[in-house]
């Protein structure tokens, strides 16, 4: 009674800032004003209070422009993970525009959405990805084109880097920076989650979102750790699969050393 108790409290305080606060995003994004890109931060941070998920941060965002982040993709945590440590926005699949409440939350964030079964399109995508990477914007890539375990990275795609080679010719020094950032949940209740309980946090295969959700405010207190690793600068003399395997690599061995307790 206690925990559903706690949950509803929660649940009406997040609603009742949204509430607030969407107005406000809605104008800012109709004018392109800069708050646009912060106020996601904060909404996610409470978000993330909300259902009991603390996020620790190891290293941090690469400071020059412009910026490709590419990171392993284990829930639709993840989103709220990074959005409340840093101004990004996402590129997400086109059918979750029309997800209740995430399908909202993304276009106020201004996601980028692809359409994966059309081929036709994807040049127009990845010019729109590199035109707001050239314009400042930190650009989330998640390669691996689906959830895992959580427990891995799973094997990365490298079509979406093509995004870093479009906002070349617009960076003044020739460059793109694409980071590869490693997302690992690791606590539950504040003892090591381990390799049985990661399916608590994760979100693979064909799970319910409502049910998983559920589960995750009936936990309420969930640890993740987010580690920044170094950046890999893009020319237009690159390979982009050459970029994608050591991008796949560097998120490889952050994942596994925090796992397994090395980091």
């Amino acid at each position: 009674m206690i925990n559903w108790l706690r949950i509803a409290i929660f649940a009406a305080l997040l609603a009742l800032v949204s509430l607030m606060l969407m107005p406000i995003q809605v104008a800012c994004l109709w004018l392109e004003l800069k708050p646009r890109r912060r106020l996601p931060r904060y909404w996610h941070r409470l978000a993330c209070y909300t259902l009991g998920i603390k996020v620790r941060v190891h290293g941090e965002v690469e400071r020059r422009r412009p910026l490709l982040i590419c990171a392993n993709h284990a829930s639709w945590k993840d989103i709220l993970v990074l959005s409340s440590v840093a101004d990004v926005v996402f590129v997400a699949k086109s059918e979750v525009k029309s997800w209740p409440v995430f399908g909202i939350l993304a276009r106020l964030q201004a996601s980028i959405f692809v359409e994966r079964e059309q081929k036709r399109s994807t040049g127009k995508q990845v010019n729109e990805m590199g035109g707001r990477m050239a314009a400042g914007e930190i650009v989330v890539l998640f390669p691996e084109g689906t959830t895992s375990d959580g427990n891995r990275l799973l094997k990365i795609k490298t079509s979406l880097f093509g995004a870093a080679a479009s906002a070349v010719p617009y960076s003044p020094t020739g460059l793109v920076h694409v980071q590869p950032v490693a997302i690992s949940y690791t606590g539950i209740h504040g003892m090591p989650m381990g390799r049985y309980n990661r399916p608590i946090a994760a979100w693979p295969g064909d799970i319910g979102l409502v049910p998983h959700l559920l589960g995750i405010l009936r936990e309420g207190a969930i640890e993740v750790d987010v580690d920044f690793g170094e950046a890999v600068d893009y020319d237009r003399h690159t390979n982009r699969k050459e970029v994608s395997r050591k991008i796949e690599q560097r998120i490889r061995s952050m994942l596994s050393d925090r796992l397994r307790g090395r980091a």
